[in-house]
């Protein structure tokens, strides 16, 4: 005798809600998040929200282990997903159960739990240790050897060096960085030091960024450091730490990045409301000579201060806080709305400071370069990889802003620049939604004239109303004062690899 099992409809609908992702529906995440620039960079099947990493570091041996956990959500039903991360693994585990991973090229971290379904959280622990200056990817380490400790602090990827990541600014995440060093050493990263403690010779920093941030915005700096501490008027923490051992660059650096606090102050007057959690910068004994806009806390190369004090650099990197740590890349093709600001915040800090408007730095600029100079091929809409950092995208880029605040006016300019961080804070956007917002401020249709700036290899011709001036500029302009600093600065874009 045949019984027939009658479920009752809504029973039946949640039995078939309980039925997890079968092997049969489930794909692999991508093994990259579609960057035509850098394939390998991100992955695809999952979003992260935070990052929890728990580190051990042992200056005198460069020995890291950790232990990350990160949790995300599945963007489809996934069989497995990859991490970008370069260190020798020893454990996941994806929701509390062991999971299976293998090593492939040089950085896929590829994972296969069991099957994992669309919408629903995962967690997954990772284990780890390894020696990050001897990781080499492309023939390169984004890991600074120091003779106290070590550094990761390099764009567009450091991440893979010290922690497993989705490593692409699309997928943008909270973190918690607790660093085990031992005592008589430091531990700085980004946001909030929320405690720190001894024990048994050795001390823990507990760090806090609570605003999304891009992995290679994460940083890490263990060493021997002086710390200042301070408060904005607003009440926001400021930490400044300065490597022991700098020498002759000791005060330079200080007396630049200790205007951090002033800085800021006048960059909120420009771009809105700082967005995050804590400001600062940190110097630390590298031979490097690049700066880095590494969230709430810049990385500055202490030959930035070779030459003496200079605040033009801060002012770039903390400018990047709005510009490319607030708002980031939404491909690493869009970096102009990155850097094309960050330097234009110098050009206007030399204006308030009476070293040269930017009109005539724009002047400057566009006479250094005649119409045959290899300059003008350069596209900073879409430079391609290998010119990805080239000073193009940084003056041609100002230029192309100079150029708009020419075109519709210093009121709707302004409004332009502190209305983009706060319409599009804490996400990813294009260089086209760019154009569309400055179209919708000001009225006026701008699409030739970005065409022109950021897409056409040529020189263009003088823009309108503001580039009246830079029309006549064959050389006979003089040099603004605050020429020299900003040139300086040139090499914050000459990252190791690039």
């Amino acid at each position: 005798m045949h019984r027939r099992l009658i479920v009752p409809g809504g029973l039946a609908a949640s039995l078939l809600l309980a039925i997890p992702a079968s092997a049969a529906d489930s794909s692999p995440g991508a093994p990259g998040i579609g960057d035509p620039y850098y394939p390998a960079s991100g992955n695809g099947g999952y979003d992260t929200s935070h990052y929890d990493l728990r580190l051990k570091y042992q200056p005198a041996t460069d020995l890291l282990e950790g232990t990350a956990t990160i949790l995300a959500t599945a963007t489809q039903n996934l069989s497995r997903f990859n991490l970008d991360f370069g260190l020798d693994v020893s454990e996941v585990r994806v929701n509390n159960k062991k999971a299976q991973f293998k090593k492939e090229g040089d950085q896929e971290l590829v994972i296969t739990p069991t099957a994992l379904e669309k919408g629903k959280p995962l967690s997954v622990v990772v284990r780890y240790a390894g020696k990050p200056s001897e990781l080499n990817i492309g023939g390169y380490t984004a890991w600074h050897r120091t003779p106290d400790g070590g550094v990761a602090a390099q764009e567009p990827d450091s991440a893979v060096w010290w922690f497993p990541s989705n490593d692409h600014p699309l997928d943008k995440a909270t973190y918690d960085i607790s660093v085990l060093v031992p005592d008589g050493t430091q531990a700085i990263s980004n946001g909030v030091l929320q405690s720190q403690s001894s024990r048994l010779g050795w001390t823990r920093y507990n760090w806090r960024s609570n605003k999304p941030q891009a992995s290679y915005l994460a940083t890490l700096a263990v060493g021997k450091f002086d710390i200042t501490t301070d408060k904005t008027a607003d009440g926001l923490p400021i930490l400044n730490a300065y490597s022991k051992d700098l020498g002759d660059n000791a005060g330079a650096a200080r007396a630049s990045v200790e205007r951090t606090g002033e800085v800021a102050e006048w960059l909120t007057e420009v771009f809105g409301p700082y967005p995050f959690n804590a400001l600062g910068g940190y110097v630390p004994n590298v031979t490097s000579g690049y700066a880095l806009e590494t969230q709430t806390r810049p990385f500055y190369s202490p030959r930035q201060f070779a030459n003496g004090a200079n605040v033009s650099v801060v002012v770039h990197e903390l400018a990047h806080q709005w510009y490319g740590d607030s708002v980031s890349v939404d491909g690493w093709k869009d970096i102009w709305v990155n850097e094309g600001f960050a330097r234009y915040s110098q050009w206007l800090w030399s204006e308030k400071e009476g070293e040269g408007t930017a009109q005539e730095l724009a002047d400057w600029v566009y006479a250094q370069h005649p119409a045959d100079d290899a300059f003008w091929t350069v596209k900073p809409g879409d430079p391609g990889p290998d010119k990805q950092f080239d000073i193009a995208i940084y003056d041609r880029g100002a230029l192309t802003l100079q150029a708009l605040r020419g075109e519709v006016g210093d009121k709707d300019f302004f409004a332009i620049l502190k209305g983009w961080p706060t319409d599009h804070a804490y996400g990813n956007a294009k260089v086209g939604d760019f154009v569309k917002y400055a179209e919708k401020v000001s009225g006026k249709p701008l699409a030739d004239l970005f065409d022109t700036w950021l897409y056409q290899p040529s020189k263009p011709g003088a823009p309108a109303a503001a580039g009246a001036r830079i029309a006549k500029a064959d050389g006979k302009h003089a040099q603004p004062k605050s020429w020299k600093k900003i040139a300086a600065t040139n090499t914050i874009h000459e990252h190791d690899h690039h």
